[in-house]
């Protein structure tokens, strides 16, 4: 259990590391890219990302979740989901190739689209051939090597399309960058985790990981037609710059989610499944996890959206993004509530109760491809983060559900962080009123914030940030 402790901690550690690397190095390069590109580029870029995407389902089938969640494997269930994977994965690359001139019709891409295409499709099939060895490491809760990867993944990445933007290579620079980022992620990983290729199907592994895997993956499914067959539809009916300013928006609201949600929940379903038989160290790690989320998810979203208008004046080149700042706003409330349905579907799959969370994400796929074309009818570019908000608040019923399960405390662990934020947000309100020039006024504003969060946090709720920090190690046991 100490040893369990340990390796969780530290691949917890190791994932926070990576998002604030790959956020504070993204934040540089969304910066300089969204100076130096137009909006129309990263419409392409983001809609070319989700045909990506919706390709990228159907090489799994859910057969990678079955190993990661199973509590014993063998290697003719590893040899069988490494070759069926690579014959949807080797299929889809097929077909997408011969769909390359409906694409580019379809959607009116310039060639440089094409040769992003292109350069996706190759991308996705080295991606495929690091699922094993990273499985690996997730059974092992080794994450920090599988952090190693993505840090050296992303600063290819955002170094090379900086650079080659620079240059005035406009969209190339995201097809050269994607495939150095490719080729290296590879070599590294089989470095780190390193697997002999064996190619077989027994087909009785096949069943039994199809038992868990193929709820999971319609779930997965789901979420691919919620969100990035969305984009294909957006990009179709509003064009690619509205686009490209919605992308901008839901990037920039949903980063301090992506920094935390994405690191805990790469832990949290595996941690989840080891427990699955112990409620009592479910129950501890769920109040844990909400408890630390609402501390740094709910100041840092509300903060953002404080600051984005006063960021937008000083920035060189920035004011072309001014059209997409309402939709930030929304897409910052969307977040924020959306943030606490994460850990109850981690929650439910990893107990195996994937039937469940399908059932969730069968309600939002519907509702969203229902309220999205009615409202984009009549709000324009507002009907998506509309939507968005709406269907959010729904976090309500995921929480109800897993509480079903494991009877764990909610609102405690969230008010608190809630009215302080609303406290330095109101402070920060009263800052942007004094005449101070826009740079100075951003300072001023986010160093009162943090001082004003954290005093009501000491002060009125007897919360001390700092001792926090310091009881780590106790803020992990299980």
């Amino acid at each position: 259990m100490d040893d369990l402790k340990k390796k969780t901690i530290i691949s917890t550690l190791s994932l926070f590391f990576q998002s604030g690397y790959s956020a504070i190095l993204g934040f540089i390069a969304n910066l300089v890219l969204t100076i130096l590109l137009t909006p129309k580029i990263f419409g392409i870029y983001f809609t070319i990302l989700s045909l990506i995407a919706i390709f990228n389902y159907f090489s799994d089938i859910g057969l990678a979740a079955s190993l990661i969640q199973k509590k014993e494997i063998e290697d003719k269930e590893i040899s069988t989901v490494f070759t069926v994977q690579q014959i949807l994965v080797i299929t889809i690359i097929i077909i997408g190739w011969l769909i390359t001139p409906i694409v580019m019709v379809f959607y009116k891409l310039p060639i440089e689209g094409q040769y992003l295409y292109w350069a996706l499709l190759i991308s996705f099939f080295l991606s495929s051939l690091k699922t094993i060895p990273s499985i690996f490491l997730e059974r092992k809760i080794q994450f920090q090597r599988i952090v190693l990867v993505q840090i050296v993944e992303n600063t290819v990445f955002y170094l090379s399309v900086i650079t080659l933007a620079i240059m005035g290579w406009g969209l190339n620079s995201f097809t050269a960058a994607v495939i150095l980022r490719a080729i290296l992620g590879l070599i590294i990983i089989y470095y780190l985790s390193p697997w002999k290729m064996t190619i077989n199907i027994d087909l009785s592994s096949l069943k039994k990981l199809l038992t868990f895997g193929v709820p999971f993956q319609l779930s997965s499914f789901l979420a691919l037609v919620k969100d990035d067959f969305m984009t294909l539809y957006l990009g179709k009916v509003l064009g690619f710059e509205v686009l490209g300013f919605l992308g901008w928006a839901k990037k920039w609201a949903e980063s301090p989610i992506r920094i935390i949600m994405d690191s805990l929940s790469r832990v949290l379903f595996p941690l989840f499944s080891r427990f699955q038989a112990d409620t009592q160290k479910l129950k501890n790690v769920v109040e844990k996890v909400i408890y630390y989320q609402s501390i740094v998810i709910i100041p840092a979203t509300l903060g953002l959206a404080l600051v984005m208008e006063k960021m937008i004046e000083f920035i060189p080149k920035y004011s072309k993004w001014s059209p997409a700042v309402p939709y930030f706003y929304l897409f910052c409330l969307s977040a924020l509530l959306s943030s606490y349905s994460t850990p109850f579907i981690n929650l439910l799959n990893g107990l195996g109760k994937t039937k469940t969370s399908l059932y969730f994400m069968i309600g939002w796929t519907a509702a969203t491809w229902i309220l999205v074309p009615i409202l984009t009818f009549f709000f324009a570019g507002f009907g998506f983060p509309i939507t968005l908000v709406a269907l959010s608040c729904s976090f309500v019923l995921v929480v109800f559900t897993a509480k079903k399960t494991i009877n764990f405390i909610f609102i405690e662990n969230v008010l608190p962080f809630l009215l302080s934020s609303i406290l330095m947000g109101l402070i920060v309100l009263l800052i942007f009123q004094l005449k101070i020039p826009p740079f100075q006024s951003l300072l001023i504003s986010i160093f009162s914030g943090i001082i004003s969060y954290l005093l009501t946090l000491k002060f009125l709720f007897k919360i001390d940030l700092f001792s926090e920090v310091k009881n780590l190690w106790k803020t992990f046991q299980p």
